[in-house]
């Protein structure tokens, strides 16, 4: 196992750099730039903008110093704020992590829950429902769900107040971020589950007087969670980051808020900082569904 996870980090390393170097030379072939926007600005005011923050250079050469200061964990400062973008994203993602991580771990239990339920009553009017509901869930685009949830619970019945930093409400943001990932699980559970129960090994336990309970939560859904696992690992990372429209909707100013407004403001070391942490959480998180492989399924092998 340690050499796979050597190999596996090395190839993080090369995925990693690939993005980064895709992110900047697109970044700068479109059109203008971070201080082409500003009002008045004056030419020459602009030309010593650039050359203060190294944009009058070739942009492989720029690419290079970018490297460099990356290897010492320097991702720079905000070309409109001045701010050290080290600070501002850890001052983003502890929000984003802390409504990512809410919404994760109640997609999953909840998916394997209503998953598990599905396959058991395969047929009947729960399956249905259970079908029914999370088809629905994944066709509603994530903008609109959350929209929903706002105008209703927020404007409309006035149950739950609107995010703000000094009292906020993760109960929206969390629910809208959940449903489309609880869905999917819900439905690979299902899927697996239902291969798995139809396995000799399954047929042989309830032969022998094996209690259903025993015979669903010991055999049958330990052995169908790695379709589960291998979904939930990029599934995480990308909700700890934030989702960028259920964070603009809620006005939550977490990561995804920052990365939106950096796009806008073509603000080039915020844009390239969000995506390197982003593509690094992507390949940890990878790379630890597949570890976790080996701990449910004990006969996976490395090799």
């Amino acid at each position: 196992m340690l050499k796979y996870t050597i190999k596996r980090l090395l190839l993080a390393v090369v995925t990693v750099f690939i993005i980064a170097a895709i992110t900047f030379f697109s970044m700068n072939a479109i059109p203008g730039g971070p201080f082409s926007k500003e009002k008045a600005t004056d030419p020459a005011v602009q030309a010593m903008l650039e050359k203060r923050f190294g944009l009058d250079k070739p942009v492989p050469e720029q690419f290079v110093l970018y490297l460099k200061n990356l290897m010492h964990g320097d991702f720079g400062i905000s070309l409109k704020t001045g701010r050290d973008i080290t600070k501002i994203i850890s001052e983003s993602f502890a929000v984003s992590a802390k409504l990512g991580g809410m919404a994760a771990l109640l997609a999953v239990i909840t998916g394997l829950i209503l998953g598990s339920a599905a396959a058991l009553c395969r047929g009947r009017w729960p399956d249905r429902l259970i079908i029914f509901l999370t088809t629905l869930f994944v066709s509603v685009p994530s903008f609109i769900l959350a929209t929903i949830l706002l105008l209703v619970f927020c404007l409309q019945l006035k149950w739950l107040g609107v995010w703000s930093t000094s009292n906020p409400s993760y109960v929206l943001p969390v629910i809208a971020l959940m449903l489309y990932p609880m869905s999917y699980i819900t439905r690979l559970t299902k899927t697996s589950m239902l291969d798995v129960l139809g396995q000799d090994y399954i047929r042989t336990a309830r032969a022998k007087g094996v209690r259903e309970s025993l015979i669903v939560f010991k055999h049958a859904l330990r052995n169908a969670l790695i379709p589960v696992i291998t979904y939930v690992g990029p599934m995480t990372a990308y909700i700890l980051t934030g989702s960028l429209v259920v964070e603009t909707v809620f006005t939550v100013g977490g990561l995804g808020t920052k990365f939106v407004s950096s796009i806008n403001n073509q603000d080039y070391p915020m844009i390239m900082a969000v995506t390197i942490f982003l593509a690094v959480l992507m390949v940890l998180a990878t790379l630890i569904s597949d570890l976790v492989y080996k701990l449910v399924d004990p006969k996976i092998t490395f090799d």
